[in-house]
């Protein structure tokens, strides 16, 4: 059994209060309880002298809860539930942490201990009435805002384009340059029946969005599908944060709410014709057969977004090559393309660039065990061949870290699977992930109260608590790439058993003893999901710029970058 140690917190609210409630006098009571009590003798005292129990925002608190997240105690201990909080909402987000870090917590005021099953109950009934709390809040929230929303009263968010949010009446009104935007929409719809060809036309008509940014095809698609524009308000349409859908039985629609931009047959014809071209896209997705080898795995380093696949033109034997291109370029109009360099690349291209970089290096892999190539031999049979003739070299850190596992370690280290024993350290991120959760979750019911509640929140209020929550999340995500880091970094042995996989496959496809892989004959006589299924079990990424392989992060976050030649021309060509 792991040894025991207690977390002992005071607390007064200000430095003057009775004897019994002192500081000094929580504290001699609370070591004896542990002592004598709970028979531990190793603890710790944190107190906040002054502080309200209102809110968490307590120097004293904070510590101990972070040094609790670092798994240091095993009990809290405290002289009455109070001390730790008078808001129930507060306290029941502190015991699910609690819970989370397996710490016991004790209250000697109640003579409650959750490490009892009665203990247990009792804290449960007090819980119980935290979620009442929030329900009854939610419900009163919803209730102000159907309300608002029957008078034609704005109930937040950003106001839509096409529309101007008076401050003084709380209502929205039409802003007629924008509405103008709003009918050019419907109407080039109308006639084109693509987001795709309406984003074109916005372009070239020189039209920004509300924000003055760019347009995509599921912002235009959004606006049409937006009952807004026909006067009709629809509340709790969407959950918050990820935007999926709720059940209709949730949603909270008023007709005739809000002057309406487009007339009620125009909007009920676009939304007809965006389901027929919904339900089309749909059977065609369900009729196709291609199966892209790289889908989702490529990402332009311009747009930070992956690649999309689509098929490509077929050729006189019926091949289909896969088109890969950044998801902010279209091939047939690029001068409307987002992406500064109009990525895209064809499979015929890529798919002999990757599995011969693959096949060379567990070839490779092979010398470097058996013959002690040295590490400039290693890379020049790396990219050998003619797929690699622009390719000058490969950056010395990716290289080297491979070079020296294989080197060092042999074949049979080098594909031991390397052991994390560092469950600690998981657990802490995974606690750290659901701290983050409930900070987003925190910070969506303060703005729905800012927003919505009867008890009217200043504006500076909310920006300074607003700023109090974004700077957790964003310490939280600090410490998570910092567990992510400690974790990868406490691996000894770098794990190369993708390597073994790629072996395999190239042997059982009597591929290994072949100076060059032809991957155009290979795809016809495979199973392109087979091969598929192997690339992807081998590369996690891969980065593409204007054709050239930027960068192939393996699966084992092994990243080899490549270095072209001044004015390489990339993988062009066909085979």
């Amino acid at each position: 059994m792991s040894k025991q140690k207690v977390a002992i917190y005071t607390r007064v609210s200000t430095h003057h209060q009775v004897d019994k409630d002192s500081l000094e006098f929580q504290e001699k009571e609370l070591k004896n309880y542990s002592e004598y009590l709970l028979g531990i003798k190793d603890y710790e005292v944190f107190s906040d002298a002054g502080y309200s129990g209102k809110n968490t925002k307590r120097p004293g608190y904070q510590e101990m809860m972070n040094r609790i997240e670092g798994g240091e105690f095993t009990h809290l201990l405290v002289w009455k539930i109070d001390r730790i909080s008078r808001n129930l909402i507060d306290f029941a987000q502190m015991y699910e942490d609690l819970k989370g870090y397996d710490v016991t917590f004790v209250s000697k005021n109640e003579q409650f201990d959750t490490s009892s099953a009665m203990g247990e109950a009792m804290l449960k009934i007090i819980l119980v009435f935290a979620e009442l709390e929030r329900n009854l809040a939610s419900e009163r929230v919803t209730s102000i805002m159907l309300d608002r929303a029957q008078k034609g009263l704005w109930n937040g968010a950003p106001t839509p384009l096409g529309y101007n949010y008076d401050k003084e009446t709380q209502k929205l009104t039409i802003n007629k340059k924008e509405s103008e935007h709003i009918k050019f929409i419907f109407d080039q719809y109308e006639e084109h029946h693509s987001t795709g060809d309406v984003k074109h036309q916005l372009e070239i008509a020189d039209i920004k969005t509300k924000r003055g940014g760019s347009w995509t095809t599921k912002t235009i698609g959004q606006i049409l599908r937006n009952p807004i524009y026909k006067g009709t308000y629809r509340y709790n349409y969407k959950k918050a944060g990820r935007g999926e859908i709720k059940d209709k039985e949730e949603w909270i629609i008023v007709d005739d709410c809000f002057p309406a931009i487009i007339d009620e047959d125009q909007w009920e014809k676009v939304n007809k014709m965006l389901d027929e071209n919904y339900a089309g896209q749909v059977s065609n997705r369900r009729r196709a057969k291609n199966v892209h080898v790289f889908s989702g795995i490529i990402e332009c380093p311009h747009c930070d977004i992956n690649y999309i696949a689509s098929p490509g033109t077929a050729r006189k034997d019926g091949f289909k090559p896969s088109i890969y291109k950044c998801r902010n370029y279209s091939v047939s109009k690029a001068e409307y393309s987002d992406c500064p360099t109009n990525n895209f690349i064809s499979e015929v291209n890529l798919g002999p660039f990757i599995l011969n970089y693959i096949s060379n290096l567990v070839k490779v892999q092979q010398l470097i065990i058996n013959q002690r190539i040295s590490k400039d031999k290693a890379e020049e049979l790396l990219i050998q061949e003619r797929y690699f003739k622009e390719v000058v070299g490969i950056e010395s850190k990716g290289l080297t870290t491979t070079y020296n596992a294989i080197y060092n370690n042999g074949s049979e280290e080098l594909f031991k699977k390397p052991q994390n024993n560092n469950k600690v350290t998981d657990l802490q991120l995974k606690q750290l992930k659901k701290k983050k959760e409930k900070q987003e979750k925190a910070l969506s019911r303060l703005e729905d109260l800012y927003l919505y509640s009867e008890e009217a929140m200043a504006k500076k209020d909310y920006l300074i608590k607003q700023k109090q929550i974004k700077d957790k999340i964003k310490n939280i995500n600090s410490k998570i790439s910092e567990r992510h880091s400690n974790i990868s970094g406490s691996q000894s042995i770098v794990n190369f058993e993708f390597i073994k996989k790629a072996s395999r496959f190239l042997i059982s496809q009597e591929l290994i003893d072949q100076q060059t892989i032809n991957y155009r004959k290979l795809i016809s006589n495979i199973d392109k999901q087979l091969i598929k299924d192997f690339v992807q079990s081998v590369v996690r990424k891969l980065v593409i710029d204007e054709k050239k392989v930027l960068e192939l992060e393996f699966i084992n976050g092994l990243k080899h970058k490549f270095i072209w030649e001044d004015g390489a021309k990339g993988l062009k060509g066909r085979m």
